[in-house]
């Protein structure tokens, strides 16, 4: 009798893995998969410097080759030195204008309706908090407005923000780390950047590993190999297309160790949706483009050479 009753229990188990399986597909399918991993030479685990395109801090390393040196590395939950708009880790991206203008709003609806009147005035009880809602409704699509208002305000086109000299125009060089000289980056190498986003997003739609591996280091190839292995024994495969480039611009660039990096905010579009076997889609949209805000690092010889990814974090 129990042996019946444990076979039924992991029958009915393994029958709702099996059913889950599929439903559980990351919302971000894209190479990485949302993730932040790769190594950043002696930066590793710090904290890249703001930019007008990541104007928060980047989420740090969740898997790397390169060992912690040290406990004590700058960068992940505290402000930057010198960094607009930076913010402690774990705490939402939200502009300080808009949030301070919706804590008001909110602040004196909520305020209104606790002591018996509000924006309007005179009314109690049910018609009170039928108020509030209304009130807060606006608020929503005021905020939506400037939020809206705000990010064309400060979009850079489709091209990375750079200077004459290679450095991003309004916002002062990034100060170099004790791991390396600081150098500079041309507009050949910033083209070079954008195609590489470009050509990375086609190889891993073709499932081309040997592509990926003219693009990208071993390890992260190692970690694309990875994600798609696990969509494939799923059943499941991610396809991205009509991948468009928004903005860019250079967090930092430094020599060491014989190497050259080079850390570039990066925000793009795609279509990024998961389907299965049967080319039935199981998670994201096929009309409906996401906008991606990501950190990409990309390491080459000093002396010369194709530079390949190394590293990408998410923005917070």
């Amino acid at each position: 009798m129990k042996s019946r009753l444990l076979r039924s229990v992991l029958s009915a188990f393994l029958g709702a893995s099996l059913l889950a399986g599929p439903l559980a597909m990351q919302a971000d399918a894209r190479p990485g998969q949302g993730g932040s991993m790769g190594s950043r030479g002696s930066h590793t685990w710090s904290a890249p410097p703001v930019t007008r395109t990541t104007p928060y801090s980047t989420a740090p390393m969740e898997r790397s080759i390169t060992p912690r040196t040290s406990p004590a590395t700058p960068g992940y939950g505290a402000s930057q030195m010198g960094a607009p708009f930076a913010r402690p880790m774990g705490y939402p991206n939200r502009h300080p204008f808009l949030t301070g203008l919706a804590g008001g709003f909110l602040g004196a609806g909520l305020f209104g309706m606790l002591s018996g009147h509000g924006f309007m005035g005179g009314m109690h009880g049910f018609f009170s908090l039928l108020g509030l809602m209304v009130q807060i409704a606006l608020v929503v699509m005021v905020v939506m407005w400037l939020v809206r208002r705000f990010s064309r305000g400060n979009s850079g086109g489709n091209s990375f923000g750079m200077a004459p000299s290679g450095g991003m125009p309004g916002v002062a060089p990034a100060s170099p780390s004790p791991g390396g000289a600081p150098i500079q980056i041309t507009t050949a190498d910033y083209q070079s950047f954008q195609q590489t986003l470009m050509d990375i997003q086609s190889a891993w739609n073709q499932q081309n590993i040997p592509a990926m591996q003219q693009m990208a280091t071993p390890e992260m190839v190692s970690y694309f190999n990875e994600q798609l292995a696990a969509l494939a024994s799923q059943g499941a495969r991610n396809v991205v297309s009509d991948v468009r480039f928004l903005q860019g611009d250079l967090a930092e660039a430094w020599r060491e160790n014989g190497m050259d990096y080079a850390s570039v905010a990066m925000r793009y579009s795609l279509i990024d949706l998961t389907t299965n076997a049967t080319g039935q889609v199981i998670d994201g949209s096929s009309t409906s483009p996401v906008t991606v805000t990501e950190v990409w690092t990309f390491v080459r010889p000093s002396r010369g050479g194709r530079w390949l990814l190394s590293a990408i974090q998410q923005a917070r």
